[in-house]
């Protein structure tokens, strides 16, 4: 039949650590790079006598997002032991949520592609603790051994279960990428992959092309990057698609992906939820949330990116494209708001020199917008030396790369440099008359309507200024004595 002959049904769970000072029921603090085993409390070693203590913090941010995707926020959910035994599990179980989490429905919005936006369902979301990280690397561990780090035990983790309404990887990576955008939005989460702040479980299973009837799902555990879902994702169809063609039956299984080779491979037969064994953990209480405790939380919310992108399409004139990578990250929309804030320029023109300069000198550097050294104000300044014609457009995009890694005033730069632009009349025309001189057949290109060649004419008098010559003075000069 092949992969076209199916339906493609995925489903993911997001584990997103919560962005929290210290852990789910303990005082021992979150931090990440610390050295192995030095963040634990007798609480996460699972000691005799201790018992854990509900972090408040983590009920307001578990609010937060159940608001921000449109979901219910349950009155009453209960904690349960799930019960399985493994090295970096000490207590032989992880609190977590069951039967009634905090979190109910909900959706987040995505747009994969040219068809529009769509909405995709949230089951749930729940709390539950994290385990340990066990390390097999044989340059650490020695060949034959494993090794157990307890830092990240009983860091908070809110577990956020998606319906299976993504139809392919795209549509899987659109997703994770909207909802790690909210995230980090309302301050949920930092949402750092590299840290293990966000890592994706994908349930993936075939259907012949028209049939209602769900086909036998897999789990690929811990993805931890967008392009590894997504690889994953198709690996895994394509194995159930070879299996299903030859007349075999797919299991139901944990799957591992290898970044490497591409491709998926069983781990085990999948357990169901009756494996747990959960139930209510004696040692704590429901958690009742108050509608006070909502509303105050509500009135608390950022404006969401999806409510951002059409507001600056609309109220600053962005094309959709534009609008939407400025509002993937709310640091980068408030930077740019701030700049446009900054200048009497358009905000085209500053949304023009974030998306194409900055954004440029951002990835050169591998750093992220809150790490850079630039503010709005010296951009806006710098837009500004530009406009008034004081500054070419190439000494600008220069300084915007400075800017970044060490900040300071575009002005003082520019004086500093010697790239303050040249409009004198007299020496800007001395230039235009050595390259008309220089280059006739240009000028009777020109004159005989390639409309073009006064570009090859300009690149010339700039070389002959250094860069620094006002490229509208320019123009205007050549034009003049062209015709």
């Amino acid at each position: 039949m092949s992969r076209d002959g199916y339906e493609v049904v995925i489903g993911l769970e997001v584990h997103t650590h919560l962005a929290t000072e210290s852990k789910l029921f303990s005082p021992a603090p979150v931090r990440y790079g610390d050295p192995p085993n030095h963040d634990v409390s007798p609480v996460d070693l699972a000691l005799p006598g201790v018992l854990p203590v509900l972090n408040e913090q983590v009920i307001d941010l578990a609010i937060r997002f159940g608001l921000a995707i449109h979901g219910e926020v349950n009155r009453r959910s209960i904690f349960a032991r799930k019960n399985y035994f493994y090295p970096d599990l000490p207590k032989g179980y992880q609190i977590s949520q069951f039967e009634e989490p905090v979190i109910i429905g909900g959706y987040v919005e995505i747009n994969p592609g040219d068809d529009g936006s769509r909405r995709i369902g949230l089951t749930r979301a729940h709390l539950e603790e994290d385990a340990g990280k066990s390390i097999h690397d044989a340059a650490v561990a020695g060949a034959d051994d494993s090794l157990i780090d307890l830092n990240r035990a009983g860091v908070p983790l809110l577990e956020i279960v998606s319906e299976p309404d993504l139809r392919s990887s795209e549509e899987a990576g659109a997703y994770l990428r909207a909802l790690r955008s909210i995230l980090r939005y309302i301050g949920v989460s930092h949402g750092d992959m590299e840290k293990g702040q966000f890592r994706c479980d994908a349930n993936v299973s075939l259907r012949p092309r028209g049939e209602e009837q769900l086909g036998t799902r897999t789990e690929t555990k811990n993805i931890n990057s967008f392009s590894n879902v997504e690889a994953a994702i198709d690996a895994e169809v394509e194995r159930q698609a070879e299996i299903l063609d030859d007349g075999g039956d797919v299991v139901q299984a944990t799957m591992a992906f290898d970044p490497v080779t591409r491709r998926t491979r069983v781990l085990r037969l999948k357990e169901n939820s009756d494996d747990y064994r959960y139930f209510p953990d004696p040692d704590l209480v429901p958690l009742v949330i108050s509608e006070a405790q909502i509303e105050q939380v509500r009135g608390s919310l950022p404006e969401l990116p999806a409510a951002k992108r059409v507001r600056f399409q609309e109220d600053h004139g962005l094309a959709e494209g534009d609008a939407a990578i400025l509002t993937a990250s709310r640091m980068l929309a408030d930077f740019y708001e701030e700049a446009v804030g900054a200048t009497s320029q358009s905000a085209t023109t500053v949304a023009k020199w974030v998306l194409r300069d900055l954004l440029r000198a951002l990835k050169i550097r591998e750093c992220e917008i809150e790490d850079a050294k630039v503010t709005p104000a010296s951009l806006a300044a710098l837009i500004d030396l530009v406009e008034a014609g004081r500054l070419t457009v190439k000494s600008a995009q220069e300084l915007v790369a400075e800017l970044v890694a060490e900040g300071g005033d575009p002005v003082a730069l520019m004086s500093e440099r010697g790239l303050e632009a040249v409009s004198d009349a007299g020496l800007i025309g001395s230039a235009v008359d050595e390259a008309i001189d220089a280059h006739p057949e240009v000028v009777s290109s020109f004159q005989e309507g390639d409309q073009k060649a006064i570009n090859f004419l300009m690149g010339r008098v700039m070389q002959k200024t250094q860069g620094k010559a006002n490229p509208g003075r320019v123009r205007e000069l050549l034009l003049e004595k062209l015709s």
